[in-house]
């Protein structure tokens, strides 16, 4: 699904225009972002739990060369799905 698939649904879904479901969406993907660029997570009962994870720094290999490279220690983002969602989709009921 594409972000303009997204905001088509989310507008019919609640009723209103595609401009305030793109704003409503655009809203929702800052308000994450700037939570997670805080170092703090945001969870939403049932759906799941966005946060931050730090990966150490390591090994790899250049596929190309086959030389050993150094990769930096950085920090990525993360999902962990609710049990809400895991269920909806077929998951596992505990």
């Amino acid at each position: 699904m594409t972000k303009a698939e997204l905001v088509a649904l989310m507008a019919k879904k609640a009723g209103i225009g595609k401009g305030k479901a793109e704003g409503a969406l655009n809203a929702f993907t800052d308000a994450v972002t700037g939570t997670l660029k805080k170092g703090n997570r945001l969870a939403l009962t049932g759906f799941g739990t966005f946060s931050v994870s730090n990966r150490k720094a390591r090994m790899g290999r250049n596929p190309q060369t086959g030389a050993q490279i150094r990769i930096k220690a950085t920090k990525v983002p993360k999902f962990t799905a609710g049990k809400t969602l895991k269920e909806a989709i077929g998951g596992k009921k505990r």
